[in-house]
């Protein structure tokens, strides 16, 4: 068995395991070694507590609301979001807190909800424009039904998701 090691900005060794196997196929294991996991955090403030579980706001605002000059150019935008949170440590509603989500989280749903759709769209498009006779119009709808009933399966497993997709809050 012979490897292949790779080192990373961020202090992360990850080594290519080659395992030769009979007929000359090669099965590749991959490893990641002393890799720190990226967070993401966000501060917020309780607004309520049941159980284990702290409803929390955030201010989540652009680039261009935090600009000196936002009152001349009309363009600021701010949006107050609502996050349930498993809590860390007891909470009070009013407290500061930081929300912490896994990066791999964050990538994970950008996949679910933005990439796949997207992939599905295009799929649905160029598998009906080369298969049947039909107008630009009805396979652009087909489309759109297409990636609403890929949405509609994703609200039906939202427990699931739910329980993968899980917010920590702790004290800031």
């Amino acid at each position: 068995m012979s490897f292949l090691q790779i080192k990373f900005a961020r202090a992360c060794t990850c080594k290519i395991f080659f395992v030769p196997l009979p007929s000359d196929c090669v099965r590749i294991r991959f490893y990641k070694e002393n890799c720190m996991e990226e967070d993401i955090r966000h501060s917020g403030v309780v607004l309520s507590t049941d159980g284990l579980m702290a409803r929390i706001e955030i201010l989540q605002t652009s680039a261009c609301a935090e600009c000196k000059a936002k009152s001349m150019c009309m363009s600021s935008e701010s949006q107050s979001k609502l996050i349930d949170a498993v809590m860390t440590e007891p909470m009070q509603p009013g407290d500061k807190v930081e929300v912490v989500v896994r990066e791999r989280l964050a990538w994970k749903a950008v996949l679910l909800g933005y990439i796949l759709p997207f992939l599905i769209m295009i799929a649905v498009i160029a598998l009906l424009d080369l298969l049947t006779p039909w107008s630009e119009a009805i396979v652009g709808s087909t489309s759109l039904c297409a990636i609403a009933a890929y949405y509609l399966i994703l609200r039906l497993f939202r427990n699931k998701l739910q329980k993968q997709f899980s917010f920590t809050a702790r004290k800031a």
